[in-house]
């Protein structure tokens, strides 16, 4: 067994740190419970000499670390208790959680719930991951002060995260930046006020690139400083996107003049009524064909459910917001 660390002084919000290599099941088991959680492992290949290599932080209520076994394993978990999401960035991890099963690749990651035992079914050899472990009452209060409202515990995630374009991606390369910091003992790290922003910048990249409840809710401009009629107009609009509204009718919504909330939406939100009640729809159909199986449905159904009829507009109006066809979305692994 190899293995050193490093700690911050207790308090700070600096990081720890362990660097770890064994050959030995128990060991490493031993690792994964002192670090992440207690777990039963099962090497599956025989022909493979098992050569677990660890690299882990702690920063706050975050566990991010870069692991490979260098053999096919099964893992089984009992409740988390935490949130956690493992980021492959080669190979593939086959997983289960209670009626969820998923292969995790570079492309998707798989996003576990506190609650319902996991089973990582088969972690392939050549399958090195980042595995983030997010403290389950840290994350719901983060989420919290950026809702500025309480939100109930048990809150879900959804359990897949595309981390191969967009906030996912985006979020997948601060924790790969956090990550390779480890070995720099002087670094961003080391400086509590660095780690206290890279620590809320993982929180919130999180909360970002995964699907939940209120992830719509965080996109939407912060009501409070909105005037009246603009915000009575945004709250119309996000709460049914696909009715055929005018501009006329909205400032009806308003209790003002069509001129005024033409004004007041350039002035406040930087686009016109119309334009914002686009690219709400656009948003609609780019969750919806993410989510979909495409032997249910087509581009031109999910389209016209959320106001777009004419489909070449659409799709190039697509294509320049999400850099891909919607066909391309639908198709995504």
């Amino acid at each position: 067994m190899q293995a050193t660390s490093h700690s911050g002084t207790r308090g700070t919000p600096t990081a720890s740190r362990l660097s770890f290599r064994t050959g030995d099941l128990d060991e490493a088991r031993q690792v994964i419970g002192e670090t992440y959680y207690a777990t039963s492992i099962d090497v599956l290949d025989r022909t493979h000499r098992l050569d677990a290599v660890f690299d882990v932080t702690r920063l706050g209520p975050l566990t991010l670390g870069d692991l490979r076994w260098g053999a096919d394993v099964r893992m089984r978990f009992g409740d988390l208790g935490a949130y956690h999401v493992d980021v492959p960035l080669s190979g593939e991890l086959t997983w289960r959680q209670a009626r969820t099963s998923a292969t995790a690749t570079a492309r998707r990651a798989a996003v576990f719930q506190p609650e319902g035992e996991p089973t990582l079914e088969r972690w392939n050899r050549d399958c090195r991951l980042f595995a983030v472990k997010v403290e389950a009452q840290d994350l719901l209060r983060h989420l919290e002060v950026l809702l500025d409202r309480p939100v109930p515990a048990g809150t879900r995630l959804e359990p897949e995260v595309d981390i191969a374009r967009g906030p996912g991606l985006s979020w997948s390369r601060m924790v790969a930046l956090v990550v390779r910091e480890m070995d720099n003992e002087h670094g961003a790290l080391a400086q509590p006020l660095m780690a206290a922003r890279l620590q809320d910048a993982l929180l919130t990249g999180l909360l970002l690139a995964t699907g939940h409840r209120y992830r719509e809710e965080l996109d939407k401009p912060v009501r409070a400083v909105l005037p009246g009629p603009v915000k009575r107009v945004v709250d119309a609009i996000h709460a049914h996107p696909e009715r055929p509204y005018t501009t006329t009718e909205l400032a009806g919504l308003g209790q003002v003049g069509a001129r005024w909330l033409q004004e007041g939406f350039r002035r406040h939100l930087g686009m016109s009524p119309m334009a914002y009640l686009r690219d709400v729809r656009m948003s609609r159909v780019h969750a919806e064909l993410r989510q979909a199986d495409p032997s249910l449905l087509t581009v031109g159904e999910a389209a016209y459910r959320w106001g777009f009829t004419h489909l070449g507009r659409f799709a190039d109006s697509y294509r320049a917001r999400f850099g891909e066809l919607p066909s391309q979305t639908l198709g995504a692994p």
